[in-house]
């Protein structure tokens, strides 16, 4: 599967989920996933007030014509507007696990990581169980478990599903 296609299989989950009543465990992983790429799509740093000399074109096109540029890096789009309000609307979903449960929340912040490129989760379920010394079976267990305690608080009366949050 490409990343466009991942890319609307996911659109297309969200808004199916998004039109019933209740979220469930696909929509919360859906989100979180999409607000994970989304949180690694973002620069890494803003502009400098400082004029920096290869910022200059015609000093640019010199340093590339002799090849001392640097390496050509494929970079993700920088996120609209919208799609970091979701991000972050996404992201203050993992408290709703009970902060006993740390480890719960680390799992699920972590898996939630997605690489914007090429739509692979940065930590696979076997580094997550190597960095917390489980077996990668136990850890799909928490995640499943963290999951469902983010979908129970969602749907809980007066819960963030309830107010649009």
């Amino acid at each position: 599967m490409t990343q466009s296609q991942a890319a609307r299989s996911v659109a297309s989950e969200i808004e199916h989920v998004a039109a019933c009543a209740a979220p469930d465990a696909k929509y919360v992983i859906a989100r979180l996933e999409e607000a994970g790429a989304t949180l690694l799509a973002l620069p890494n740093t803003g502009y400098s007030t400082r004029l920096r000399t290869s910022s200059l074109d015609i000093v640019r096109t010199a340093l590339e014509a002799y090849g001392w540029g640097e390496e050509v890096r494929a970079r993700p789009t920088v996120p609209s507007a919208r799609k970091i309000d979701e991000m972050e609307q996404a992201l203050a979903w993992i408290p709703l696990i009970p902060l006993d449960r740390y480890v719960l929340r680390r799992i699920v912040g972590a898996r939630s990581l997605v690489s914007p490129l090429t739509g692979r989760h940065v930590f696979p379920w076997r580094r997550l169980g190597v960095a917390i010394g489980a077996d990668h079976k136990a850890v799909q267990r928490w995640h499943a478990q963290g999951i469902g305690l983010i979908v129970a608080a969602m749907n809980r009366p007066g819960g963030p599903a309830a107010t649009g949050r």
